[in-house]
């Protein structure tokens, strides 16, 4: 694991924690929560350990612990206050902080206790909808100002994969409706199928017959369906790929496939936006987000 981002800056604290970096100054100098290093030319580094107990700090303080009661604890105490509150209190706001201590900590057993405790109070969907996707845009966002390194995002992702399979893997019988058949993808070299997944589950759910073909697909292995009798409805996710300056390209030449045809393409992703202005003659319908798609099933 030496590939693990070891040293953050107080800007990195403050996206991580949502704790504004003047505040975390205040809590080193008057509670002394913090130790930061210091560089040669004098600037704040926190370690990975000063991460992880920042956010339980938070976790606690949002939860009615005064920082000054926080600061007389011990660091285990913290520890093992956090993960009760990570078990008994994992609602929305503190679950998804639970799931950056675990993602930093590559902490399996707090990531499933945090999600089996939602699973109590929340159906699936409901935990995908209202504490993954939130949680996944953040660290998506952390991940392009390289707070968070391929290493964590890939254990978080891997971890939030497992519980769509089972859940897909729990729908029992037929499709209710083959009427269309719904076949998913991800462009050429696009990787990032979460979304796609929990498409593949929400469409199951609803009794539709889908074919799941996942990531890094050329357009050209796709014949098959395109030259199909049934009606196909193609769903793919533009997340990094294609470049902004091939999306346009790459959907014309889905739209020359598509015309004349019965099939239809249905995209989400907010590199959709950039076709906004573009008119198809063919069925292709695009959403700038995942939750907009989802709200039109």
């Amino acid at each position: 694991m030496n590939n693990i981002k070891k040293d953050f800056t107080i800007k990195d604290l403050e996206n991580l924690s949502g704790i504004k970096a003047h505040t975390i100054r205040i809590w080193e100098k008057r509670y002394g929560l913090l130790s930061p290093d210091r560089t040669d030319t004098n600037i704040r580094s926190y370690s990975a350990k000063s991460l992880q107990k920042l956010l339980n700090v938070v976790l606690l303080n949002n939860n009615n612990y005064k920082i000054s009661k926080i600061a007389e604890m011990s660091d285990e105490t913290i520890r093992i206050k956090t993960k009760e509150l990570a078990i008994h209190n994992a609602i929305n706001d503190e679950a998804i902080n639970a799931l950056k201590i675990s993602m930093f900590q590559f902490d399996k057993i707090l990531f499933d206790n945090t999600y089996n405790k939602l699973l109590q109070k929340k159906s699936f969907r409901e935990v995908f909808k209202e504490v993954f996707i939130p949680f996944l845009n953040h660290i998506g966002l952390l991940w392009q100002t390289d707070t968070v390194l391929p290493a964590h995002e890939h254990f978080i992702s891997n971890m939030i994969v497992q519980k769509i399979q089972i859940n897909i893997e729990q729908l029992v019988g037929n499709p209710i409706d083959s009427s269309t058949i719904y076949v998913l993808f991800l462009p050429e070299n696009e990787i990032h199928e979460l979304g796609l997944m929990f498409l593949n589950y929400e469409l199951t759910l609803r009794g539709y017959r889908t074919i799941y073909l996942g990531q890094s697909l050329p357009l050209s292995n796709l014949n098959y369906f395109f030259e199909s009798e049934d009606d196909i409805c193609f769903v793919t996710c533009l997340t990094v790929m294609p470049y902004d300056d091939k999306v346009i390209g790459y959907f014309q030449e889905i739209n020359e496939i598509l015309k004349g045809t019965n099939h239809q393409l249905i995209a989400t992703g907010q590199k959709t936006s950039l076709v906004n202005d573009v008119d198809f003659t063919a069925n292709i319908t695009t959403y700038p987000s995942l939750l907009d798609l989802l709200q039109s099933l």
